[in-house]
C-alpha cells in the first residue's frame, strides 16, 4: 500500500473534483482512496510518501508515438511531411530489431520521465530481414514498465505503385495482414488490467492500399482491436487524396470503414465543418499532436471544434524525428497555446489541456474505465509533480503552474502501483545504458543522411 498525502489532487474526473490538501491511497495496483486531508491511520504496513509542494494528477496517457525515430532526430529540418519523408525512408530503410528495442526502451524512458504512464507506438516500417520488430518493442516496454499499445503498422503501397515510401520498406497486402494478426495473437492482453495491448494500424492513405485499409479494418473487429492510422495531416495529403480518390482524407476513411467508436486518427489537423460531423457522428477520436504539427508546418487542428462536438481528443508527441522533445508535459502547454492560437483566448483551459493528455487519451485508446482520471477502483497510474521550486514559486492554482508553467520536476510515477520514476530518477532502467545504446542506433542508422 502507497499513502500520498499533504498535496495538491487534480482527480480529472467528470465533475472536475480537485483538493487543495488532500491524499490518494493505491493498494495491489489500484486506487482505493482519493479524497481532502490526511489519508488517515491504516492497519497495515504502508509506504507513506510526503507531497508537501507537490501535484497528484493521473498519469499521462500518449496517444501516437514513433518510437523508431529516437535516433534519427534532428534531420530533415526545414521539411514539409512528404518531403520529410522522402529523406528519411531510406535511413529507416536500415532499421532491425536491435535499433528498434533500443529507440523504444529510450523514448519510453524518456516518457516516463516527464510524467508518462501509457504510451501508444505506431510502427510501420518492416525492412525486410529486420527480425522480430514488435517482441523489440514489447520486451523493451516491460524492461522500462510503462502500459503499452503497439501498434502493428504497415505499409504495401511503394513507390512504382504511386505510394510515397520507396517499395524495399513497404510489404506485400497479405503479409501485412498475416503479421498483424500474429501480432495480435502473440502480445494482445484483453484483460483490465492489461499491460500490452495491440492495435491495427496501416499507416496512411499515401501509402497504403484500399484493399490493406478494408482487410486491416475487418481484421481488428473481427478479433476486438482497435485501429489507427494517420488522417488529414497536411494539405499535400489532402491534395493526393482529392487526385487520387476524388474525395477528402475524411470521406476516404469512411468508403474504407475507418471511422467509428474503434478508431482514432492521428493529427486530422485539416477538417472541414462536414468532417467534424462525420467524426463526431461516429465516434471516432483524434489524437492531436500540436509540437510535430507545428515542427513540419502541417497546421493547427480545430480542437475546440472537436471537443464541442463531443469528439474524444488526446495528445501525442509523435515520432521524435518530428517532434525531438518528446516530453508530453510540455505538450499540455503546447495544445493550449496551438488552440489559442486558432481560437482566442478561450479557445481552451488549463484544466481542459490536462484532461486531453489524461482521460482524453484513455478514451482514444478505448480505456477510459480503467485509466486517465483519479478515481477508486481505477489503475493506479499516477504522476506527482513537484511544484515548489523557482520555477513555478507564485503561481498559486496548482494546474496552471503544472500547464503554463515551466517543466516540472517529477517527483513520483507509478503505473499499477510500481514505481518507475521517484525522485526524478528512473528506477527500472540504466538511462546511461539508454543513452549508449541510442547513440549505436544512432551512427548505424544515419551514415551519410541529410542535415
Amino acid at each position: 500500500m502507497i499513502v500520498i498525502e499533504n498535496c495538491a489532487v487534480a482527480t480529472v474526473d467528470a465533475a472536475g473534483t480537485e483538493y487543495a490538501d488532500g491524499h490518494l491511497v493505491v493498494d495491489a495496483g489500484r486506487i482505493v482512496a482519493v479524497g481532502p486531508g490526511h489519508a488517515g491511520r491504516r492497519h497495515r504496513a504502508v509506504r507513506r510518501v510526503d507531497g508537501t509542494g507537490c501535484l497528484v494528477t493521473p498519469g499521462l496517457v500518449n496517444t501516437h508515438h514513433h518510437l523508431y525515430q529516437w535516433a534519427t532526430r534532428g534531420l530533415a529540418q526545414d521539411d514539409g511531411l512528404f518531403d520529410w519523408l522522402r529523406t528519411l525512408y531510406p535511413v529507416w530503410a536500415r532499421l532491425d530489431a536491435d535499433a528498434v528495442a533500443a529507440t523504444t526502451a529510450a523514448g519510453l524512458g524518456w516518457l516516463a520521465l516527464h510524467g508518462c504512464t501509457t504510451s501508444t507506438d505506431h510502427h510501420y516500417i518492416h525492412p525486410r530481414n529486420a527480425g522480430d520488430l514488435m517482441a523489440a518493442q514489447v520486451a523493451a516496454a516491460a524492461e522500462v514498465g510503462l502500459r503499452f499499445h503497439p501498434c502493428r503498422g504497415s505499409m504495401d503501397l511503394g513507390a512504382s505503385q504511386g505510394g510515397l515510401p520507396p517499395d524495399g520498406i513497404v510489404e506485400e497486402t497479405e503479409a501485412a495482414l498475416v503479421a498483424t494478426e500474429e501480432a495480435i495473437d502473440r502480445f494482445h492482453d484483453p484483460a483490465d488490467d492489461a499491460m500490452v495491448r495491440v492495435a491495427v494500424a496501416p499507416c496512411s492513405p499515401f501509402s497504403v492500399s484500399g484493399k490493406l485499409m478494408v482487410e486491416a479494418a475487418a481484421l481488428a473487429r473481427r478479433r476486438g482491436v482497435r485501429l489507427h492510422t494517420h488522417l488529414a495531416e497536411t494539405v499535400d495529403e489532402e491534395e493526393y487524396c482529392r487526385r487520387t480518390h476524388g474525395c477528402t482524407p475524411v470521406e476516404y476513411a469512411e468508403q474504407l470503414g475507418w471511422l467509428g467508436p474503434d478508431v482514432w486518427l492521428a493529427h486530422a489537423v485539416h477538417l472541414d465543418d462536414s468532417a467534424l460531423d462525420r467524426l463526431a457522428s461516429t465516434g471516432t477520436a483524434v489524437a492531436h499532436c500540436p509540437s510535430s504539427n507545428a515542427r513540419l508546418g502541417a497546421g493547427t487542428a480545430r480542437v475546440r471544434e472537436l471537443l464541442d462536438r463531443g469528439v474524444p481528443v488526446g495528445l501525442g508527441v509523435d515520432g521524435p524525428a518530428s517532434q525531438e522533445a518528446n516530453q508530453l508535459g510540455p505538450e499540455l502547454r503546447q495544445a493550449l497555446y496551438t488552440a489559442r492560437l486558432r481560437g482566442g483566448p478561450g479557445a481552451l483551459t488549463v484544466r481542459e489541456a490536462l484532461a486531453l493528455g489524461t482521460i482524453g487519451g484513455a478514451r482514444c485508446l478505448g480505456r477510459a474505465d480503467q485509466l486517465g482520471s483519479l478515481e477508486v477502483g481505477k489503475l493506479a497510474d499516477v504522476a506527482l509533480w513537484r511544484l515548489d521550486g523557482l520555477g513555478h514559486a507564485g503561481i498559486s492554482d496548482p494546474v496552471a503552474a503544472l500547464v503554463l508553467g515551466p517543466p516540472a520536476p517529477l517527483e513520483l510515477l507509478l503505473v499499477g502501483g510500481e514505481p518507475v520514476v521517484v525522485g526524478g530518477e528512473l528506477r527500472t532502467v540504466d538511462e546511461h545504458e539508454l543513452v549508449r545504446r541510442t547513440r549505436r542506433a544512432h551512427r548505424t542508422l544515419t551514415r551519410g543522411a541529410r542535415r
